[in-house]
């Protein structure tokens, strides 16, 4: 069977833009995922701090641990895995050198009595041993055919008492739309082919059923299934508003194209979620 190599043309013609430009929007955490709004009164900021918290919590972490973070992106959530938890190595994985060196810079200035490094590296290259897991709204990106390899690297990574929480998007297959009762229109066809076109190329949405299907099969057991799907309606309400409160900057940054792309993903996919189309969950999986 042929080595799986990863995307890094793909993914660097997503990220490698301007870290200034998405920073606009995401804020100082550059968090790109959901966030957990434990209150009503939480910042778009404090909300993706508490979701890579909810996520890490989950780990049941202890001194000493190697964690490896697949897909780091600028290094938000190792940031608040080195704060938060005594003597861990945090490994993070990106394809982009943008976001590499964005999170090289932002975890050393961290106070922490841990470790780190960033690497540039796929999960299709990596073949250590570490003690936790985790990849928050990297999946995506994986494409079906790779599930069952990615499963299976994340499996035979761990120790016996090993866990991965996967914090993913998912779409519903044609069939549960229809058994819900929910339309599948041109309009949202051509909603689809622009996001994986014009925002992440290549990307693919996994259905939960797939996950839950396909988890299982090196030997994990999947314990809990979390659904954030009404923060991220929130979630990305908050990044139009931000982005369009920087409208000047982001266009001198990026130009108008990128702007109005940005803002139709962005005030799109929370009709979305809003609607039952998309849902995001974090998936729990133990040895």
């Amino acid at each position: 069977m042929p080595k799986l190599k990863p995307n890094y043309e793909l993914l660097q013609s997503i990220y490698d833009i301007s870290n200034e430009f998405y920073e606009l929007f995401l804020g100082p955490t550059m968090g790109y995922t959901c966030g957990y709004y434990e209150r009503e009164d939480m910042t778009c900021s404090e909300a993706q701090n508490a979701k890579f918290d909810l996520a890490q919590g989950k780990l049941k972490l202890q001194p000493g641990m190697r964690v490896l973070d697949i897909g780091c992106g600028w290094g938000g959530g190792m940031q608040r895995l080195l704060e938060n938890y005594d003597n861990i190595h945090a490994i993070g994985l990106t394809l982009s050198k943008a976001q590499k060196e964005a999170a090289e810079e932002r975890l050393a200035k961290v106070k922490t009595n841990g470790t780190f490094e960033v690497r540039l590296q796929g999960w299709e290259e990596f073949d250590e041993k570490v003690d936790r897991i985790y990849s928050i709204g990297a999946f995506e990106h994986f494409r079906h055919e790779k599930y069952d390899a990615f499963f299976q690297m994340a499996y035979d990574a761990l120790p016996d008492d090993g866990i991965l929480l996967l914090h993913t998007i998912s779409s519903l297959h044609p069939d549960e739309m229809k058994a819900r009762g929910l339309p599948l229109t041109f309009e949202i066809a051509r909603f689809i082919k622009f996001i994986v076109t014009e925002i992440f190329p290549g990307g693919q949405l996994p259905s939960r059923s797939m996950i839950e299907e396909l988890a299982p099969k090196p030997g994990f057991k999947l314990t809990r299934v979390q659904s954030l799907q009404p923060h991220y309606v929130r979630t990305l309400n908050d990044w139009a508003a931000n982005l369009q409160a920087n409208k000047d900057k982001a266009i001198e940054i990026q130009g108008q194209e990128a702007y109005d792309r940005f803002m139709k993903y962005l005030t799109g996919c929370a009709g979305y979620f809003a609607s039952g189309h998309l849902d995001v969950c974090q998936y729990t999986l133990e040895k």
